[in-house]
């Protein structure tokens, strides 16, 4: 019966020490990778900065892209080299010709540490069904 007491106070000690570890543990936060439409990309790039990439060739490019996009061509070896030198904390906004590349290329966005990536859904053939403009140089 004597032990009692230390029993609830080490009990106590448990409880306690394992309230003020949990509120102690950092934060982190997991790269999301999101697949958006044409329409929730225009209001995007209305309401915040935002790195806008066509993963697409330079060739494909040139048939006419989504205004503000910057041309990194996926199936160029330098493809690493040229988003290492992109701001990771901004979000971005991918797209391709239909999708498949733009997906492949957020995944290994978010390995390199990309924070938020959106992915245009049905990439630039959707954008151009949904009746949304492109340029042409």
């Amino acid at each position: 019966m004597h032990y009692l007491p230390r029993i609830v106070v080490l009990l106590m000690l448990l409880v306690f020490s394992n309230c003020t570890t949990a509120t102690k543990k950092p934060v982190t936060t997991e790269a999301v990778i999101e697949r958006i439409t044409s329409e929730e990309m225009v209001k995007l790039m209305e309401d915040q900065k935002i790195l806008v990439i066509d993963v697409r060739t330079p060739e494909e490019f040139e048939t006419g892209y989504i205004s503000a996009a910057e041309n990194i061509d996926f199936r160029n070896k330098n493809f690493m080299d040229s988003i290492a030198t992109l701001d990771k904390s901004k979000p971005v906004i991918v797209y391709c010709e239909r999708g498949g590349r733009s997906l492949k290329c957020s995944q290994i966005m978010k390995e390199a540490g990309f924070t938020k990536i959106y992915d245009l859904d049905g990439g630039i053939s959707q954008w151009k069904f949904d009746g949304r403009d492109v340029a042409v140089d």
